[in-house]
């Protein structure tokens, strides 16, 4: 009995987990599914058919609102939680969840106000259920869900609408196939014109899910009874039908309490001539045992399923909850750390950007491979070393004294002149590379799904990453134009000291320098350096793809997060 009471409650806890989840907005897909699967018992009957009365003879206790017409306007579903002897009975409702209440009128009055609070004080419906959990040790653990009575005809204050509205919503419970279904009969009512056991048999043609109560036994007319029913002669079902004697409203106003209202019933059927071989198969207390034992069955033979949509519900409310974000923490320590793992996270999507397991750092390679042996191309080399300006730069470089043997200070003013234009290239690809790491962290930030519900993070880890990027950018900068320039400070001189012999015997093999300062001279003075020019070049376009990936790629992904830790981790209020 212990493992079976432990799995009822489990059931109604998890019932309880789904609807406060479901309440936060998290799970729209999984907790209708999970609460469907699991079996709980739905109360239906005609309007004053004892609804209310059967069902406070299962609970023990009066907590229910009473009165003439239509009382119960919101479903209502009821948890009973079996507890250990010795505690007090209490109840609590989902809308109050840290209020605990031990006077069951309070119970009533709470339902009543809220109640009222979706539909006003008229005659109108709500399908919003109303939750409420009572804890008692002389309770069964079971899920009861009570809703409004049939009625065939709409009062004043009410839609005409109204008989349908009420049918739907009764039926948008009863139509599950977990649903298990209580229908109340009112003894003195013909059976075939019952409400309850109508819709029972339209929904549950087979009655495998249909449990009839046949109440008001008390009130027959003197002289009838009703065996055919409870026997199964004049209506049959898959499960025994069970009688009940409840409270009068005599009973009521004179608050005659459930105990003694329960011993009057066993009392009823005991002493009845007409129901006295039945006495152990009629009463709310033996119905409550039924429902357990058959709530106990049908929870077994789901047990497989059951486990199945629990773990498919709790794996999609994890993918739910990390949606939407996980709850933020108050503490300034907790807080710090929070904020410290959120820049991890996008400090590693970002790493992947660069490494290749995202896309966007193959950019930074044709930046090497096309854009930077493209600038080289371009360089405007041929009009610097046209023959008039070669034959300007060797007259200005001699002075009023003429070069002995070769003009070095126009070489070296001829190659230092084209140097300075690589300068722009090494620039360009500095910001090239630049804009791409900016590119790269917006991406990343976004795609930092944890960063999503903190605008303000993601202003400033923005702002760390960009200011960190630009400091990267100034010292990529400063050592690619100091490769450069380191080009234009000591030439190669395997290079130029082969050139005044291989030049004297092209111009003068007899060694004559007549014609030293001939057109053809300045067109191999052109040439050499051109040929100089172009072995800098080669050497420049592996070297500064070097520099910029040391300067600015590796110090982006070994120091970034440092800085971000320092910048970021000392702001306040970013959460």
């Amino acid at each position: 009995m212990a493992t079976m009471e432990s799995l009822i409650g489990l059931v109604n806890r998890i019932q309880r987990a789904c609807t406060v989840l479901g309440d936060y907005g998290g799970g729209e897909a999984a907790l209708p599914t999970l609460w469907e699967a699991l079996p709980s018992v739905v109360v239906v009957g005609g309007q004053s058919s004892g609804k209310s009365s059967v069902l406070e003879s299962i609970v023990g206790r009066d907590f229910l609102p009473r009165g003439s017409g239509i009382v119960t306007r919101r479903p209502l579903v009821l948890q009973l939680q079996k507890t250990e002897q010795g505690p007090q009975d209490y109840a609590e409702f989902l809308h109050l969840p840290k209020k605990r209440f031990t006077d069951f009128s309070m119970v009533r009055k709470e339902i009543q106000d809220e109640t009222d609070r979706l539909t006003g004080k008229s005659k109108q419906i709500s399908p919003v259920p109303i939750h409420l959990s009572i804890y008692s040790p002389n309770v069964v653990n079971l899920t009861l869900i009570d809703l409004p009575g049939l009625t065939k005809v709409a009062v004043e204050g009410q839609p005409e609408s109204i008989v349908q509205d009420i049918e739907n919503m009764v039926r948008s419970y009863v139509e599950k196939p977990n649903c298990i279904i209580l229908a109340i009969t009112p003894a003195n009512q013909d059976v075939a014109t019952s409400d309850a056991i109508k819709i029972a048999r339209e929904v549950d043609p087979s009655g495998e899910r249909t449990f009839g109560v046949l109440t008001k036994l008390d009130l027959m007319d003197r002289g009838t009874n009703a065996l055919d029913v409870l026997e199964g002669r004049s209506y049959r079902l898959q499960h025994p039908w069970v009688g009940t004697v409840n409270r009068s409203q005599a009973d009521i106003n004179k608050n005659v309490n459930m105990i003694a209202a329960r011993q009057r019933e066993r009392e009823f059927f005991a002493t009845s001539p007409d129901y006295g071989r039945l006495t152990s198969k009629m009463g709310s207390e033996y119905l409550a045992k039924l429902l357990s034992k058959h709530l106990e069955s049908a929870i077994k033979s789901r047990i497989p399923g059951i486990a199945l949509l629990i773990n498919r519900s709790i794996d999609e409310l994890e993918a739910e909850l990390d949606h939407l974000g996980r709850p933020v923490p108050i503490d300034a320590g907790a807080q710090l750390y929070t904020i410290l793992e959120l820049c991890r996270i996008f400090d590693q999507i970002f790493k992947e950007h660069l490494d290749g397991g995202r896309p966007g750092g193959d950019r930074i390679y044709g930046v090497f491979d096309h854009q930077l042996p493209a600038a080289l191309r371009k360089l405007p080399l041929d009009r610097h070393l046209s023959l008039q300006n070669v034959r300007k730069v060797v007259s200005e470089a001699d002075g009023y004294q003429p070069h002995l043997i070769a003009p070095e200070q126009a070489y070296r003013r001829l190659i230092e002149g084209a140097l300075n234009y690589f300068r722009g290239p090494a620039e360009a690809s500095v910001d090239a590379v630049h804009f791409i790491l900016k590119e790269l962290v917006r991406r990343s930030i976004g795609e930092t799904q944890e960063l999503r519900r903190f605008p303000t993070l993601q202003a400033e880890i923005a702002t760390a990453t960009t200011e960190a990027l630009e400091r990267f950018r100034e010292d990529s900068k400063k050592t690619t134009l100091r490769m450069v320039e380191m080009e234009s400070s000591y030439l190669t001189l395997d290079f130029f000291r082969k050139l005044p012999l291989k030049m004297e015997m092209e111009v003068n093999p007899s060694g004559s320098s007549a014609d030293r300062y001939t057109e053809g001279n300045y067109h191999r003075i052109g040439s050499n350096v051109s040929s100089y020019v172009k072995m800098v070049s080669e050497t420049l376009k592996n070297t500064i793809p070097k520099a910029v990936v040391h300067c600015q790629v590796r110090k982006a992904k070994r120091c970034l997060l440092d800085h971000l830790y320092i910048q970021v981790g000392k702001k306040e209020f970013l959460l």
